[in-house]
């Protein structure tokens, strides 16, 4: 047995490689430990306190530490072992690498809980709506540009020409701006949204053919969510290259209504149709003053009339619609006034 873990594998011996994977595999399990000590101990001593802060510091960090923890003891093992000048220098740039990546994962981490916590709540709070639409932005440039900086100062420790590398992603700079020409166009739409304002957070739209409220407006794309519940994302470009119908700013809604009476209809009953219009708009709640009835045409089967009225923006548009059009029909019934409906009268010429 003596002579088994004395024996020489890879500059190492038997007991050295023993040593380093025991040290290894005790990281994980202590890593796990620490996993269910943070999850079932700190964070309940964490809950205690009138301070959320603490909580989140706790619930952000649990992870990026028990990495930390593990790779830790990784490292002491490897380092238990002989290995060539070349692997030692790769390891360490792998240590290095791998530490500045997880500083940056534990920054978004923070910061992602942050946005939630407390500047969500407080742009809700807020009169404006222009925070509730940068916030995600801010948001994502914050986790790019961390994310980017952990990368480019990662690589400079690994080892890497950071220069150099740049240099040379400037060469491709051309076809890359050639094959991202949609998502610069995209972007720039978005800098449109922001500075015309077309539209604002939870405004009904219609555009490019979809008819929604707007739920969230971002640098590449705008997330509209449907009359039918569905979720639609829409690049920026399309607002401004189509027209965009901001239906919330409406001042008020025409309803146009076209009625068909027939034509043994006297004078005397079209023009008491056309009065119980008027009255019917003035007696239902919710109506502008304004008003338009019009004896407009002689149709193929029907005397045409024309009722044009306006549903107040506070109003319920479909419960003023129904309010209306039963008004018409009780009314009209009432009066002995018919609706024509497609008919035809056919003369023969006797032989």
């Amino acid at each position: 047995m003596t002579e088994s873990l004395t024996r020489t594998y890879y500059g190492n011996t038997a007991l050295q490689w023993l040593i380093a994977l025991g040290i290894a595999l005790g990281s994980l399990i202590v890593g796990r430990a620490l996993y269910w000590v943070i999850g079932n101990v700190v964070k309940k001593l964490t809950a205690k306190t009138k301070n959320r802060l603490d909580d989140l510091i706790v619930d952000m960090v649990e992870e990026p530490v028990v990495f930390l923890v593990t790779l830790g003891g990784i490292w002491i093992g490897l380092n238990k072992l002989v290995l060539p000048a070349q692997v030692q220098a790769w390891m360490g740039h792998a240590l290095h690498f791998l530490l500045i990546l997880t500083g940056a994962w534990l920054i978004t981490r923070l910061l992602d809980a942050l946005h939630k916590e407390y500047l969500a709540p407080l742009a809700e709070k807020s009169e404006t709506d222009l925070d509730d639409q940068l916030l995600p932005i801010v948001r994502k440039g914050t986790k790019i540009l961390v994310w980017t900086v952990g990368g480019v100062v990662a690589l400079n420790n690994a080892g890497y020409d950071v220069g150099a590398l740049i240099a040379g992603l400037g060469i491709g700079g051309l076809a890359l701006a050639m094959a991202a020409k949609d998502t610069v166009a995209n972007v720039f739409g978005g800098f449109t949204i922001f500075t015309d304002r077309p539209f604002k957070l939870n405004d009904r739209v219609r555009v490019a053919g979809f008819d929604g409220f707007v739920r969230e407006i971002g640098v590449r794309s705008t997330r509209i969510q449907t009359l039918d519940g569905t979720l639609v994302t829409i690049p920026n470009s399309q607002f401004s290259d189509a027209p965009v119908e901001n239906v919330s700013l409406e001042p008020s809604r025409k309803v146009t209504v076209k009625l068909g009476l027939t034509y043994d209809t006297s004078p005397a009953k079209m023009r008491e149709a056309m009065d119980i219009l008027r009255d019917v708009a003035s007696q239902t709640d919710g109506l502008e003053p304004e008003r338009q009835v019009a004896f407009d045409a002689y149709g193929d089967f029907a005397l045409n009339i024309t009722f044009v009225y306006f549903i107040r923006k506070q109003a319920d548009i479909l419960a003023t619609m129904t309010a209306v059009n039963m008004a018409i029909l009780e009314r009209f019934g009432g009066a002995g006034i018919e609706f024509a409906f497609p008919t035809q009268t056919i003369y023969t010429k006797p032989a």
